[in-house]
């Protein structure tokens, strides 16, 4: 049987991972840099921690791990002659891979909420499974790049949030990012003002089109859903909301003026955007955009997503938001929070589609040193632990084959420099050093060879 994996995972190849760990640690040092700490959780928590937290579409996607042993012993013949697998699940599964890295993050939040210092800055890099079908861009198993606030409603926290993504798409190298930002508050108030606060969904997510399917189209969604004409000549400013976001924000303002919250949410983001303003972005934009209505039933402030440079055809590649309820789930009330997530596959993807990638970030040894029997591998091994201890990449090649192979692994492997140490560098003390690009070949002593493969 040929070997294979399962459908929705992949293998990295050595190049695909020097280049994800380039992402990775890309996000990890500007983590650290805001001052956000790590954390992990289990790979697999009880079921009842993850389960009802995501709706019914997510509780069929959760990966469900059968009880160890004989599982099958606490279903008795009344219940298995039924075949309903939503009653014999709780039976036979009490743990479930994590679906993402928010609702174990919560649970994590009270109970080490004794230990945790708030405002608790944190971030989190780990895999999640969804039973998803799997198709391009979506997979079964996939990392997921968190940083959150919680114990804090301060404003400041958005806008760091907003600096953060500004300084991890600069050092990757990535020009032209806009960050777009909404707020919940102003979607319910607008819902409010037009009298369609019982279809805030309906309107919402025909809103969310309007870049799609234009104005007409969204209008025609939005009867079709129930919402009276009245009401959408009400909406009519929106449609033409056009200028600077100073101007954007007192159109909304005059919009919203008998709305509370409304004209809150309003507030809010004039705060974050005048802030911006002031401290000024490196490399991406901020742009407000009062269509953007992601994680509605989640989000209860600021909304945030992030667009590639817009010569690259792909969706989103990191968003996050506001929320007040996160911990509320387990018990724990009153904890605001704010949170953003980085898109690494789409990320990957956009860096390679623009050639962003660093040549010289593959993992990869400096220095192949070739193999001419015993003697020789002794003192190529002793070159080669110094150069190890003073952070040179190095290894020598196991077998004493005919030159021609060793070079050619070395060339395979992309290996910058092969070391010639035969018997006439034994007698001489010393090592040739190859360049496998340009073919210069020079003899040196061991500090002169630290020295080359250092520099």
């Amino acid at each position: 049987m040929k070997p294979s994996i399962p459908k929705g995972t992949r293998d990295f190849n050595p190049v695909e991972v020097g280049r994800r760990n380039y992402i990775f640690d890309t996000i990890k040092k500007n983590f650290a840099l805001y001052g956000f700490q790590p954390i992990e959780t289990p790979s697999f928590e009880n079921s009842e921690t993850l389960m009802g937290k995501y709706g019914e579409e997510g509780d069929r996607l959760i990966f469900k791990l059968l009880n160890s042993g004989d599982f099958l012993s606490k279903v008795n013949d009344t219940l298995y002659s039924e075949k309903d697998s939503t009653k014999i699940t709780p039976k036979i599964s009490e743990k479930a891979l994590r679906y993402d890295l928010t609702v174990p993050f919560a649970r994590y939040v009270v109970q080490h909420r004794n230990e945790i210092t708030f405002p608790f800055k944190r971030y989190q890099i780990q895999p999640v499974w969804r039973a998803d079908r799997p198709q391009k861009g979506r997979f079964r198993e996939f990392y997921q790049c968190d940083a959150d606030v919680v114990g804090s409603k301060s404003l400041w926290q958005e806008v760091e949030f907003i600096q953060l993504y500004d300084a991890v798409f600069t050092d990757l190298g990535l020009k032209g990012v806009t960050i777009k930002i909404n707020n919940r508050k102003i979607l319910s108030g607008i819902a409010e003002t037009i009298g369609a606060e019982d279809k805030l969904i309906d309107f919402t997510v025909a809103l969310d089109k309007l870049d799609k399917i234009g104005e007409e189209g969204v209008k025609k969604e939005m009867r079709e859903k129930g919402i009276p004409e009245a009401a959408l000549e009400k909406l009519q400013p929106l449609f033409s909301l056009k200028g600077s976001a100073i101007e954007q924000l007192q159109s909304l303002r005059e919009l919203l003026i008998n709305s509370t919250m409304g004209t809150q949410g309003v507030e809010e983001l004039e705060f974050i955007s005048k802030t911006i303003e002031t401290l000024g972005l490196r490399t991406a934009s901020l742009q407000i955009d009062v269509t953007l209505a992601r994680g509605l039933n989640y989000y209860t402030g600021a909304i945030l997503e992030v667009s590639a440079p817009a010569e690259v055809k792909m969706g989103s590649i990191g968003g996050g938001g506001r929320y007040d309820d996160l911990t509320s789930i387990f018990g724990l009330k009153d904890m605001s929070g704010m949170g953003i997530s980085f898109g690494l596959d789409r990320i990957y993807l956009v860096l390679e589609e623009l050639n962003l990638f660093p040549e010289t970030i593959s993992e990869n040894s400096k220095a192949l040193f070739l193999n001419f029997g015993e003697q020789e591998s002794l003192y190529a091994m002793k070159a080669i632990k110094e150069l190890r201890v003073n952070g040179v990449a190095a290894e020598l090649y196991p077998d004493a084959a005919k030159m021609g192979k060793q070079m050619g692994y070395a060339d395979k492997r992309d290996i910058p420099f092969t070391v010639l140490a035969g018997e006439s560098e034994i007698e001489q003390q010393v090592f040739t050093l190859k360049n496998m690009k340009t073919g210069e070949q020079r003899s040196l002593d061991l500090t002169a060879l630290k020295n080359a493969l250092k520099s």
